[in-house]
């Protein structure tokens, strides 16, 4: 096991060998669930065209309360780099414990929308004929979010304590016992029972509950949970658990919003038969695969920037943010390159016929546009978040959903020409995130040194 990064050894500086440093241990680490999630989608589409469909509005449901977490997360970051960044790493045995704290408070309450008022929702939204097998994996698989909660815990820390390498070692034992039980679960190998799509929700909590036990031992075993002092005492503290919520309420809505909408879409999508749902589905799987080089420099530009903004050096800032936005893009570039060279390879993947092939091709070539503006602007409105401004970033995010929405509407209810023309919407929703972050940023009204 590696041993920790000193204490007295946290601040960043400006470099490309920085930026890199973090940035790729948190991609190999997020790819690796990106992955699983893949092979998740490849077995589901095996057993049918309508479970790789259903696949698609339980993981935009689940994925909305996993992106509350997810904000929760970066405001811990934030919270993190900004002490490390001054120098005072003793807070953090009190900020993970209040993030503990919040999160599993947070996880109870999803558990209860999800069991007792989400069926009247998805009863009355919902393809009637897909409401039962949806919305019984859906009890099975939000039972995961206290152990990815604590999870994401656990990876907030380990970035901001430049320590990003050990992100791996959890992702890598969740991601590989999922592809496991998928395969056994899902269909019943080696005596297991076959329990189709439900299979799939079991698998994904057991696997995330083993990797916040693997995050669990890491902090032991690295040394930093004694080096830090960490869950040694989880007692309520008001300042410090005012600081998270004073950062984390508004990210936390901002993600809620965003990904809310995109279940919005996705079920508007399905008005338009099963063959469009399991193509966005697969876009879906698009975004993760392609998308995890944008969060992980994104991730980066969180982490650098609130350091920085600890160190006092916020001259520094819009340099960091621009290097990492030029690595974003390239690799984000490659990616999308070799996506569309091989497109076919890519959807056989998924054991579909050529008709599927041939009408989701257009789509992936919108997508990769997409993903191209969202590899600059999410870079950008990281930055924002860095600041610590994530009302601004609340802010930013409204305009941008009352854009995407309108434009949504209008071409998937008014006036629909295709689905690859339905998914132009993620250029509405980047380019107005870049122009208004962007702006922001060049202003310097979140500069705390004049």
């Amino acid at each position: 096991m590696e041993t920790a990064t000193p204490i007295n050894d946290l601040k960043v500086e400006v470099s490309n060998r920085q930026i890199l440093s973090i940035a790729l241990p948190i991609t190999l680490a997020i790819l690796i669930p990106q992955i699983n999630m893949l092979v998740n989608s490849i077995f589901l589409g095996r057993l049918s065209e309508e479970a790789l469909g259903n696949a698609g509005i339980t993981g935009v449901f689940y994925l909305i309360f996993a992106v509350a977490g997810n904000g929760l997360n970066n405001a811990m970051q934030t919270v993190f780099s900004r002490y490390a960044g001054s120098g005072d790493s003793s807070v953090f045995k009190t900020i993970l414990a209040q993030g503990i704290r919040i999160s599993l408070q947070l996880a109870f309450v999803c558990i209860l929308f999800t069991w007792f008022i989400a069926p009247y929702i998805m009863r009355y939204v919902a393809d009637p004929a897909a409401y039962p097998q949806e919305m019984s994996f859906l009890k099975i698989r939000i039972l995961g979010l206290p152990f990815l909660y604590l999870f994401q815990m656990g990876n907030a820390f380990f970035v901001s304590s430049l320590n990003s390498r050990l992100l791996m070692i959890g992702f890598i034992f969740e991601a590989g016992l999922n592809i496991l039980l998928d395969y056994l679960l899902i269909f019943g190998h080696w005596g297991f029972p076959a329990m189709g799509f439900n299979g799939a929700a079991f698998a994904s909590v057991i696997s995330e509950m083993v990797g916040m036990i693997v995050v669990l031992l890491v902090l032991i075993g690295s040394g930093l949970k004694q080096k830090y002092g960490l869950l040694k005492n989880l007692a309520y503290n008001a300042v410090i658990s005012k600081e998270i919520f004073k950062v984390s309420i508004p990210l936390v809505l901002q993600y809620l919003i965003s990904v809310t909408t995109w279940l919005v879409f996705f079920l508007l999508i399905e008005a338009r038969g099963v063959t469009a749902k399991a193509i966005s589905n697969t876009m879906r799987n698009v975004f993760g695969l392609v998308g995890v080089f944008v969060w992980a420099f994104a991730s980066t530009s969180n982490a650098m920037v609130s350091n920085l903004m600890g160190q006092k050096k916020e001259g520094k800032i819009l340099e960091a943010i621009t290097r990492i936005t030029f690595w974003s893009f390239g690799f984000c570039l490659l990616n999308v390159s070799l996506l569309n060279l091989f497109p076919d390879m890519f959807f056989r993947l998924f054991g579909q016929d050529e008709s599927f092939v041939k009408e989701g091709i257009p789509v992936i070539r919108i997508v990769s546009l997409g993903l191209l503006f969202m590899s600059v602007a999410n870079v950008w409105l990281n930055g924002v978040t860095g600041t610590g401004k994530t009302k601004i970033n609340l802010l930013i995010e409204v305009v941008a959903i009352v854009l995407y929405l309108l434009y949504t509407w209008y071409f998937m209810k008014y006036n629909y020409v295709s689905l690859a023309v339905a998914w132009s919407n993620e250029f509405i929703y980047w380019v107005t995130i870049f122009v208004m972050s962007f702006i922001y940023l060049r202003k310097g009204k979140w500069k705390t040194v004049p």
